[in-house]
């Protein structure tokens, strides 16, 4: 865990998925395959994160383009309006704690989330988290701004933005390439690896 303690902090930065919202990726697995009339297995044996996911994640292709290109790459015949259920269905509801960590973390200094998502989820979970996200003071998203984690650009982007110095941003991630890429444009990074981690860094802090 990286060294933190009251006082060391100016602002505090959020990954959303894992970190505030839990994802289930099996349960779009599951939709897709019941529609498609195959076992998930085959499903997940094709699916890949290729450059398709990074341009719908940046905003520069079409819900439409994206799920034409997985239709190719999972060789299945579905509708765009299924896809979408499935792509939908991955979001399983908030982190544990994260709904009594955020409003305590709110009244001692500004939140911002920083999430590398497509613009169907950013719809889907503004509507349907909508009180918890209401803690953030911003969203940065990559579909939105152009930019993903972990390159330099996108956090340079969110710092910048912030109007915060990187050294006193403390920002969570589940990744590890998020957390190198963070520390590498100079913010406090903890990685999330238990649903305690933020509970734990937040205290290490004095929040």
């Amino acid at each position: 865990m990286t060294s933190l303690s009251p006082g060391s902090a100016d602002a505090l930065l959020f990954d959303l998925g894992r970190v505030v919202l839990d994802i289930d990726f099996s349960k779009a697995i599951a939709c897709w395959a019941g529609y498609a009339g195959l076992k998930p297995e085959a499903i997940v044996a094709r699916y890949v994160r290729d450059e398709a996911y990074r341009l719908h994640e940046m905003g520069k292709i079409s819900d439409a383009d994206y799920f034409a290109s997985l239709r190719s790459s999972l060789g299945i015949g579905i509708s765009d309006a299924q896809f979408l259920e499935g792509w939908n269905a991955i979001f399983a509801g908030e982190m544990p704690d994260i709904a009594e960590l955020l409003p305590r973390a709110a009244k001692r200094m500004p939140l911002y989330a920083f999430s590398n998502t497509n613009r169907p989820h950013v719809d889907y979970f503004s509507k349907e988290y909508a009180d918890l996200l209401g803690h953030f003071r911003e969203l940065y998203l990559s579909s939105s701004i152009g930019l993903r984690k972990p390159d330099a650009e996108a956090f340079d982007h969110v710092v910048a933005a912030m109007g915060v110095p990187a050294n006193r941003i403390v920002f969570f991630d589940d990744l590890a390439e998020n957390i190198e890429g963070a520390r590498a444009r100079g913010l406090t990074a903890v990685h999330v690896i238990s649903p305690h981690d933020v509970g734990h860094a937040l205290k290490a802090l004095g929040i």
